[in-house]
């Protein structure tokens, strides 16, 4: 059974490897400073709170996740980051994340989780297994440059 536990500073080297890991399967590029400020801001847990997963004492796996207010209700968290090594997957890495990280976002007062994926991911078998998808919603993200170049005055 996977071991979680908040990261902590000696995790850095490792957790670096997986989040180089996460960005290569996701062909995100990002310079050195990037994974600095955020090694910053989820150790300090303010902005964000990251977790590590372990398997027989190894990392295994990372997450990174925020809370946000809820306009109607009570807060929510986002689950940011989810990636899991691809010799320790289907070993329960992922899904004891997920309920570790929605059972601290509770604690905190934010009950409601939710995550994006990508339609063609291979991590959708678990998430169909442990959340609901949210039907009908499209997820838009804004392009500064496509504003600009609106007719609209």
């Amino acid at each position: 059974m996977a071991e979680i536990s908040f990261l902590t500073e000696s995790d850095r080297a490792h957790w670096e490897v997986l989040a180089r890991g996460y960005d290569a399967h996701s062909a995100v590029e990002r310079g050195d400073d990037a994974y600095d400020q955020t090694w910053r801001r989820l150790l300090d847990g303010e902005q964000a709170r990251g977790i590590a997963a372990r398997l027989d004492g190894r990392m295994v796996g990372i997450a990174h996740y925020v809370f946000h207010a809820g306009i109607w209700g009570a807060g929510r968290c986002y689950l940011a980051d989810l990636f899991v090594a691809a010799d320790a997957r289907r070993r329960g890495a992922a899904t004891a994340m997920i309920t570790w990280v929605a059972r601290d976002a509770g604690e905190q007062g934010f009950p409601r989780l939710y995550w994006n994926a990508l339609d063609d991911s291979p991590a959708r078998g678990l998430y169909d297994k442990v959340a609901e998808i949210s039907k009908g919603l499209v997820v838009y993200t804004y392009r500064r440059d496509a504003s600009q170049n609106s007719t609209r005055r």
